[in-house]
């Protein structure tokens, strides 16, 4: 058998072909690499087939993560790796091998192949990784808009004046969990000051949905879960709304069943 000479990179530049396959070299150990390819067939259809695994278990362009790298590195780092077999290697002998020559063979096959073992392995994680991203990145369910509470099939309103003239007007839709108020002509807060919309839950209590805009004629969506409220309430608070009302409400519009 013809004795192995390293190459000038050290025995494990050959070690590299799977990382090499995944893009998770760093820019000197990728040249490195890259000058050891061109003299060695072995680790160029090693990456070859590592690239076509990628390719079939990938079903679009995912950059591999950061601790690909530092994790294929280190399980590779426990394995000394060897030379790929020579063609003169492979070749049959005339004479019959001892039991120790074919163990030995053997164990040169087993061990070389590791590294591909292993970077495929490497491959498969950050596949099913990207396809678990991937679904974890799915778009949330398109959100209610004010248009389809004030169309609902079970869309309610009630409605209210103001001395100033301004009126009001609030659509519940049970089926849809949420509320719309309409204004017409409202006069604007006080200087420092926002209208804010509160939901009355069926313990009587006010959870905050949302800030009126400085608008005189507006139409807003409610923040919150409508499905149970009992009622919707204004209040005049500091700007940017509260978390609890801090004054009695200028207007409480009760919600119908």
């Amino acid at each position: 058998m013809t004795d192995y000479q390293p190459t000038s990179g050290g025995d494990d530049v050959h070690a590299l072909s799977g990382a090499y396959a995944v893009d998770a070299l760093e820019p000197d150990e990728r040249a490195r690499f890259e000058a050891h390819l061109r003299q060695c067939a072995d680790c160029r259809d090693e990456v070859d087939s590592l690239r076509e695994a990628a390719a079939v278990l990938g079903t679009d362009d995912l950059a591999p993560p950061a601790s690909l790298r530092d994790r294929l590195l280190a399980d590779i780092a426990t394995i000394r790796p060897l030379p790929p077999l020579m063609a003169e290697d492979a070749a049959p002998r005339a004479e019959t091998p001892s039991a120790v020559v074919v163990q030995l063979d053997s164990r040169r096959r087993s061990v070389a192949r590791i590294p591909l073992f292993a970077a495929a392995a490497a491959v498969i994680v950050a596949a099913v990784g990207g396809l678990w991203v991937r679904s974890d990145d799915e778009p949330p369910a398109p959100e209610i808009t004010a248009e389809q509470v004030l169309a609902a099939a079970d869309a309610s309103s009630t409605d209210k004046s103001f001395p100033d003239g301004a009126t009001a007007v609030v659509t519940v839709s049970r089926s849809l969990a949420r509320s719309v108020i309409h204004t017409d002509d409202m006069r604007a807060a006080p200087e420092g000051k926002d209208y804010q919309l509160w939901l009355q839950t069926p313990a009587g209590v006010m959870e905050p949905a949302g800030v009126m805009p400085d608008l005189r004629d507006a139409t807003v969506l409610l923040d919150g879960d409508a499905s149970t409220a009992t009622g919707v309430g204004i209040t005049v608070e500091p700007d940017g709304g509260s978390e609890r009302p801090s004054s009695e409400p200028i207007a409480v519009f009760p919600l119908g069943t």
